[in-house]
């Protein structure tokens, strides 16, 4: 089964809207704590809700327990965040994908924290993506496809060290068995030329950052 996880995290979301078209009706969906806004806000009820609970008072969080919703409760004092908590619990249902929805923008430290999270060693081999609807982020281990709208900017970042062996297929500037520098930004503001297109690397990890809907003709500076 290609099973799918969306966890929503309790970060900022532009335009709620424009995550409803990632949605798939068989989804799993985990809420990290305040994250179960977000879901509530599209109409949907978490199957699942993650966390120290204090963001949702107490007649939310008996609300959803009466309408099904599985609640796993931590300590405040933790060393872990709700997302990367619910992650966790996210694995248990052995998806090939997860999507992570609310992770970006408000706090840099939580935003950083949240893209780093994809290197975890326990996801390798997921499709594990932070999505809010206008940039998708993901980590690139091995080979990595993105999809969008021809015009659309992808960026490259190498991810604490060099990468190399880079080779991409649908992007204007391409790149053929090359090495890209984490003090560098030769990588920065690509753009899609097809509908789909293919990263693949040799060594490293590579953060690729695609902004949805974004026409540009000329390089940033």
């Amino acid at each position: 089964m290609n099973r799918r996880v969306l966890v929503f995290a309790n970060g900022v979301l532009p335009d709620p809207e424009r995550v409803r078209p990632l949605l798939r009706p068989d989804d799993v969906l985990i809420a990290a704590d305040g994250g179960t806004y977000h879901l509530l806000a599209l109409g949907l009820r978490p199957h699942v809700v993650v966390g120290d609970l204090d963001s949702l008072p107490l007649s939310l969080v008996s609300a959803l327990q009466q309408e099904g919703t599985v609640l796993y409760r931590y300590p405040s004092a933790k060393d872990e965040t709700d997302l990367e908590l619910a992650l966790h619990h996210a694995l248990t249902y052995a998806p090939q994908a997860i999507r992570i929805v609310g992770a970006l923008g408000l706090r840099l430290d939580q935003t950083l924290a949240n893209v780093a999270l994809l290197a975890a060693p326990w996801l390798e081999g997921i499709d594990v993506r932070l999505d809010d609807g206008l940039e998708e982020v993901l980590l690139v281990r091995s080979e990595a496809t993105i999809e969008g709208q021809p015009g659309e900017t992808v960026s490259l970042l190498p991810w604490g060290t060099p990468v190399e062996g880079i080779t991409t297929d649908g992007l204007r500037w391409p790149l053929r068995e090359e090495t890209l520098y984490p003090d560098r930004t030769r990588g920065i503001s690509n753009e899609l030329t097809a509908p789909r297109a293919h990263i693949r690397i040799r060594s490293g990890l590579l953060i690729v950052v695609h902004r949805r809907n974004i026409q540009r003709t000329t390089r940033d500076t």
